[in-house]
């Protein structure tokens, strides 16, 4: 969903919307989360049809590591297939995956700067998912392509890749009263 706000002067135009929604989707973690599921299958078919009495811990191993395996596999990409992000008059609020964890929310009174990044990469971060790193700050990245950086009042930084963020960042420096900048974030 995209914020859609309407011009003045046209006929309907509104106030401004009081609400920003921005989401982001990456399909080919779907095929990751396949490969987790194959794993699972693996798992548990070692565990059915395996010759348990030729050695105990040598099938125990392979099953344990084939269904762990597989449950981080599944687990953990389908947490980033897609995420959600809506700004209001209060705060940011990030969802990750179909039930909406993890979570982040920021409250628009510890941001200090908002700026587009017209690039993000999963190789800047060291891949897709919740990241952290030191030199960088925080982000939540579930595809390559545009973003928003937040930059907080202790320092650090927020970047989440989102569709239409240029809109959003549009949106939070408006709530924030911030001036607005040329140059994009570079990340």
């Amino acid at each position: 969903m995209r914020d859609h706000r309407r011009e003045p002067g046209r006929p309907g135009a509104g106030p401004r919307p009081d609400v920003w929604v921005g989401r982001a989707t990456n399909r080919a973690q779907w095929v990751l989360a396949v490969a987790g599921a194959a794993c699972l299958a693996l798992g548990i078919a070692l565990a059915v049809t395996a010759d348990w009495a030729s050695g105990t811990v040598p099938v125990l191993m392979s099953v344990i590591g084939c269904v762990a395996a597989g449950l981080l596999m599944l687990f953990g990409t389908l947490a980033f297939v897609n995420v959600a992000v809506r700004v209001d008059g209060d705060a940011l609020e990030v969802r990750c995956g179909h039930m909406g964890l993890p979570r982040r929310r920021i409250l628009l009174t510890q941001v200090v700067g908002a700026e587009f990044a017209p690039r993000v990469t999963p190789r800047q971060w060291g891949g897709w998912g919740y990241r952290w790193r030191p030199e960088q700050g925080t982000a939540v990245v579930v595809r390559r392509g545009e973003g928003l950086v937040l930059r907080l009042g202790d320092g650090r930084t927020f970047t989440v890749t989102v569709d239409d963020a240029e809109t959003g960042v549009r949106f939070i420096r408006e709530r924030l009263r911030l001036p607005r900048t040329g140059a994009p974030a570079g990340t």
